[in-house]
């Protein structure tokens, strides 16, 4: 339902004709397929040219954190779902590569009936996840597999880095609710639209954006700006007014003129009035956008109290994040609602979440997957090779997150024999689980096979409520903002074994 109604909600954009293109229809729904580096296309002829056809395996992770945090929140599957399945290139794009002098008439050709055929597997929106393990695994022909890296990685960053962001501030906010306000100061109406998706599965009660509200059927929440009060002739008036408009969704932005002398005094004012009119007061408060909010809400907050208003909201923005909910907290602040901007649908301290896309491995003739790896002098560089796949550790007594464990398909685990863990890079932390004390779940899904979807994307509001159940698996030392605890991505004995191999039989040509 959600996607059908994506569907129907795109934005049709003008295109730029280029010089010699002719179009009947110069509007039309957004075709992504040229959203890719034209590497990405000049590799598929190479690989066209040279008959290569060749079945490959490729992965998609991210190697630290945002934020330098433990741990992350994967988002913006659906979309990737949405892409793959509209694939294809119209005349336009033909038309357009054609133009750019680099591409034979036999590979646009080719281009002209491409079709992803491929399978994809991928772990589900919401799934809290950790660096280096395969968040999307990509089997397919090499010219297929390779054209779709580029959407693939700009969608999965991109929602996975506010997704993380969101967690982040809705952590620090302790169940206040959150709302994410932060369409004005995005980098585009995309990265606006998108992230309020992102931000929303991350933990986040509401948008303010609209749009997103109708395309993922997710809440719209929003009050009134300092320019509604300014343009009456006082401050209890422009107040009244709007309290007489929405009296169930009455949040009174009191910071216009002077927050303790002016605006609380006219915001109980009104609220009086309305519960004398018989009004009831389902959903209402004020709202402070500048200020020193610790001092400032425990003043309001007394004010309403007293004037018998227990259950007023206090909401406060202006340029929150969570490290400043986590200060005004401990402060002792009475705020029970945040509105974040900026700081959230930009994650301003940390812009990109930094995923890759790499081969792991190629079929051959019999149908085997001969692993591949990439070396570097950089530790963290070095992929890992094979057709994998990633089982998630519990605790069994606890439910939290004890380890993650990347292993190749095929391998079986038995949950009550002891299970040797260990640190692919620093290779002497090792730890023993006993048999009986863990469990263990696969997180891979399969999203395409043959080129046909066979996954059906929960809502919006569903992933977020598998998000919070997923965050609550994670210890509470991985959620601390300074020096959280890592959350261990172990190799299989029979994985590092692989890649111990490869890595030596490389290092050793000349």
């Amino acid at each position: 339902m959600i996607r059908e109604k994506h569907e129907r909600s795109r934005a049709k954009l003008p295109r730029r004709m280029h010089p010699g293109i002719c179009r009947e229809q110069t509007m039309s729904t957004l075709n992504l397929t040229l959203l890719t580096d034209l590497y990405e296309l000049t590799m598929m002829q190479g690989y066209f040219k040279t008959n290569n056809h060749d079945v490959v395996v490729f992965d998609a992770f991210y190697r630290a954190n945002p934020s330098g945090g433990g741990y992350a929140v994967c988002a913006g599957l659906e979309q990737v779902i949405d892409y793959v399945k509209n694939l294809h290139f119209d005349q336009e794009d033909v038309s357009y590569l054609r133009s750019l002098g680099i591409f034979d008439d036999d590979f646009l050709q080719y281009l002209s009936d491409f079709h992803f055929s491929g399978d994809i597997y991928a772990i589900p929106e919401g799934t809290v996840i950790f660096p280096r393990e395969p968040l999307i695994k990509v089997i397919a022909p090499i010219m297929e597999a390779q054209l779709i890296e580029t959407a693939i990685l700009n969608i999965i960053n991109h929602q996975s880095l506010i997704a993380t962001k969101a967690a982040r501030v809705c952590y620090a906010a302790q169940g206040d609710g959150v709302m994410e306000f932060g369409l004005r100061r995005a980098q585009g109406p995309d990265s606006g639209t998108y992230g309020a998706r992102a931000a929303v599965i991350g933990g986040c009660a509401g948008t303010s954006n609209v749009l997103a509200g109708q395309m993922f059927d997710i809440p719209v929440k929003g009050t009134h700006a300092h320019s509604w009060i300014m343009s009456f002739s006082d401050e209890y008036t422009a107040f009244k007014t709007y309290a007489d408009l929405y009296p169930s969704a009455c949040i009174l932005l009191v910071d216009t003129y002077d927050t303790l002398k002016s605006g609380v005094p006219n915001a109980i004012r009104v609220f009086r009035e309305l519960k004398e009119a018989g009004i009831p007061l389902t959903f209402y408060g004020v709202r402070m956008d500048s200020g020193d909010l610790a001092y400032l809400s425990k003043k309001v907050r007394s004010m309403l109290d007293e004037a018998g208003f227990f259950d007023a909201v206090i909401s406060a923005s202006n340029d929150l994040d969570e490290y400043l909910i986590e200060s005004l907290k401990i402060q002792g602040a009475t705020i029970t609602s945040w509105g974040v901007g900026t700081n959230l649908i930009t994650s301003k301290d940390c812009p990109a979440f930094g995923g890759v896309y790499k081969l792991a491995a190629i079929q051959d003739e019999k149908g085997n997957f001969i692993p591949k790896i990439k070396l570097s002098e950089n530790t963290e560089k070095v992929t890992n090779p094979g057709n994998k796949t990633v089982y998630r550790i519990y605790e069994k007594d606890s439910g939290k997150v004890k380890a993650d464990l990347i292993c190749l398909v095929g391998e079986t685990f038995d949950e009550s024999k002891d299970l040797r863990l260990f640190d692919p890079v620093e290779t002497w932390k090792k730890t023993r689980l006993p048999g009986g004390s863990y469990t263990m779940r696969e997180l891979f899904v399969p999203i395409f096979k043959k080129g046909t979807c066979i996954y059906e994307s929960p809502s919006v509001m569903e992933i977020q409520e598998y998000c919070n159940q997923e965050k609550d698996t994670l210890w509470n030392e991985t959620k601390r903002f300074v020096n959280p605890h890592h959350i261990y991505v172990d190799l299989s004995d029979k994985l590092f074994q692989m890649k111990t191999d490869l890595f030596n039989e490389m290092s050793n040509q000349e």
